[in-house]
């Protein structure tokens, strides 16, 4: 035999031997089981460290580098895990709006909260709808995705050293999307056998996400012409076989949405419950609604379990807001027929708080503070920056009960903005009536610290970042009377129908109204809200300088870009009536005129536009707000509140007086109020 035929031998005998040997991929059995771990954190918004800007003090209730400790506890639990998040991640506070907007990162440096999250190694996440509020240019370079902007294409720069996916949203050029719509996840992970053999296997779990499709209302300014939206069942069943052509194992829809079993619409919110519904996919991370789940607000819903966390029979969970909370998904996997499936039995969600009770939360994590110092110390600078003074205090204790003391100074500003602005843009409208409109963003929704409260003494930056959460540009919206009472209509639905003669305790908020949505407006406007009344019919006695609205009425009204386009789904309010879209931000704006009036005084606000119709109950109308301020109600004129119980966690019980009448109010009788 010649040497080369004996190589060629030899060399068949040696892959005969790979093939057989110990190192080949074996088959996992049927029957052999897992337990997998999906751990979740959403609308973080950028808390990267408990510390609260507006009060310039800790916060343990909050906090990125908590959630951390929570994540590391939670590995050490479950052999086999997964981070992912949720989005609303990179906007939400101070710290975030200097890094975007006062000193922006450069391409080269990543956002202090990505850094934060690369620290606990995430395995993927996706985008929410705040995540454009900063315009495409900053998204494209801090998540470091080059995106086509108009007609460029962004460089690559640093952004977080995980995957993010998003289905739902394409470059309205090349109908390409702008993320990678879904990628794969590849682990090794330990699992047993039947006869309790321990393996190691390695699984496939797909991700795909998705955001809120009226993004395009919301950030209009940025976003009309440069992107197109679909809905997230569309999107889906749009990448689904092409994710089933991968084989995955599991495949994980990552939405920044919450639950709503509304008839489907392609522009839906929160579209959650139809996501669930879509076959392929296994499990659902949810978010957007700032609140748990599992958890009561879902638990009369169809076909969702809010106690053991399933939604449509997948295993499902939304892992609270602001570095509050960890979601855990705990799958139990099992295998059948030569796949994965999840044995529901054994499957549950729930949601981790960082604070389980009062005074009593976990640690953060020491890790995280050393990685944003710098931006931190840089933010803390910035916010402390002197713009004037005040003799009045600026709260939003009591804003859902006519306290407008802090929304005063926003509605003020935003007045006076478009006053001077609009006529050199529309010289027609110079003389029509200007009313301003804002919402209080600190209402307690976060817990008994989460208001508005600027005392009197030094204003600074932070004074101003406090009266105006969010980073929204200015606009200005034409409309008439009719309008305006619409608006105001729309607004009260913040309320519940109050019926005199019931005799036990009746709350006065409908918590599924959120306080963003209340909007007051202000400018020589006084109306009446009447809570006996339905929704749609509670707006009396609105006057314009003392002389009744008619319909046809012009205004226009200052707003934020939100609002002008279309969120909150305000009638008449689309973008279509918009006359001034201004680049500045309402908070800007807010600092500005703060700076020029110099020392505010109580003189300096607009006066309350609004009361409550007089009503008197046979049982007490109920809030709940922060404890200990009643005395703070009574010296804003509101002496028709008192507190009846503290609770113990920094809330209280407070019960309002509606057959009493604030100080200087002007109420109707019941007589004028009937025939209007």
């Amino acid at each position: 035999m010649s040497l080369r035929p004996l190589l060629s031998l030899l060399a068949a005998a040696a892959l005969a031997g790979c093939a057989s040997s110990p190192t080949s991929p074996v088959p996992t059995p049927d029957g052999t089981r897992a337990d997998v771990a999906i751990l979740e954190t959403t609308d973080v918004h950028a808390n990267v460290l408990s510390w609260d800007y507006f009060k310039a003090k800790d916060d343990p209730t909050v906090g990125y580098e908590r959630v951390a400790t929570l994540i590391r506890r939670a590995r050490a639990e479950f052999a086999n895990s997964f981070l992912f998040d949720s989005g609303d991640t990179i906007q939400g506070t101070v710290l975030a709006d200097y890094q975007a907007l006062v000193a922006p990162v450069g391409c080269d440096q990543e956002l202090a909260i990505y850094k934060a999250m690369d620290a606990m190694g995430y395995d993927g996440g996706t985008a929410g709808n705040h995540e454009f509020n900063y315009g495409l240019p900053f998204l494209s370079q801090v998540t470091g995705t080059p995106m086509d902007i108009d007609g460029k294409r962004t460089d690559r720069c640093a952004g977080p050293h995980f995957p993010l996916v998003l289905s739902n949203v394409f470059d309205a050029g090349s109908g390409k999307p702008i993320f990678k719509p879904w990628t794969m996840v590849k682990k090794t992970i330990e699992a047993y056998t039947p006869d309790g053999s321990r393996l190691q296997v390695p699984i496939k779990v797909a991700i795909i996400g998705f955001t809120p499709p009226p993004i395009l209302k919301w950030d209009q300014r940025h976003l009309e012409g440069k992107v197109t939206v679909s809905g997230v069942v569309e999107a889906a069943q749009r990448y689904l076989p092409q994710i089933q052509a991968q084989h995955p194992d599991l495949v994980v829809a990552i939405l920044h949405g919450g639950l709503n079993t509304a008839p489907y619409t392609s522009d839906m919110e929160n579209g959650g419950w139809y996501l669930a519904g879509v076959p392929g996919i296994d499990v659902l991370l949810l978010g957007h609604s700032h609140t748990e789940f599992p958890g009561p607000r879902y638990a009369d819903m169809k076909d969702v379990d809010a106690t053991r966390g399933f939604v449509r029979g997948k295993p499902a969970v939304m892992g609270g807001f602001f570095g509050k909370d960890l979601g855990v998904i705990k799958l139990a996997l099992e295998r059948e027929n030569g796949r994965w499936t999840i044995d529901r039995d054994d499957t549950h969600s729930e949601v981790r708080p960082i604070c389980p009770q009062k005074n009593q939360c976990v640690p953060p994590d020491p890790a995280i503070a050393p990685l944003v110092a710098q931006a931190h110390a840089a933010t803390v600078t910035y916010v402390n920056t002197p713009i004037g003074q005040s003799t009045v205090r600026l709260s939003s204790y009591f804003a859902d009960e006519g306290d407008m003391t802090a929304l005063g100074v926003v509605n003020a500003a935003q007045r006076d903005y478009v006053q001077r602005e609009l006529p050199k843009l529309h010289p027609e409208l110079a003389g029509v009536p200007v009313l301003a409109a804002a919402a209080a963003f600190r209402t307690g929704f976060g817990g008994p610290d989460d208001y508005t409260d600027v005392p009197p003494g030094p204003l600074t930056l932070r004074s101003a970042a406090d009266l105006y959460f969010y980073p929204n540009t200015l606009a200005a919206v034409k409309t008439d009377g009719a309008g305006v009472k619409a608006w105001l209509e729309k607004s009260a639905a913040r309320f519940n129908r109050i019926d005199p003669a019931s005799t036990g305790e009746q709350a006065l908020i409908n918590t599924h109204v959120p306080g963003f949505n209340f909007d007051q407006i202000q400018g020589d406007l006084s109306y009446t809200i009447d809570v006996s009344r339905p929704v749609g019919q509670r707006i009396v006695s609105l006057t314009y300088q003392g002389k009744p609205v008619t319909p046809s009425q012009p205004f226009v009204v200052a707003t934020n870009n939100y609002r002008a386009s279309g969120g909150g789904n305000f009638p008449g309010l689309d973008g279509s009536n918009t006359v001034l879209a201004s680049q500045d931000g309402v908070r800007e704006i807010v600092a500005a005129w703060l700076k020029r009036t110099g020392t505010l005084d109580r003189t300096d606000l607009p006066a309350a536009s609004w009361h409550f119709a007089p009503m008197t109950t046979r049982g007490p109308v109920t809030f709940t707000a922060a404890a200990g301020k009643q005395a703070l109600a009574a010296a804003d004129d509101l002496r028709n509140i008192r507190q009846l119980r503290d609770h113990g966690d920094g809330s209280a019980t407070y019960a309002i007086d509606l057959g009493k009448a604030p100080a200087g109010a002007s109420r109707p009788t019941v007589h004028q109020r009937t025939r209007q």
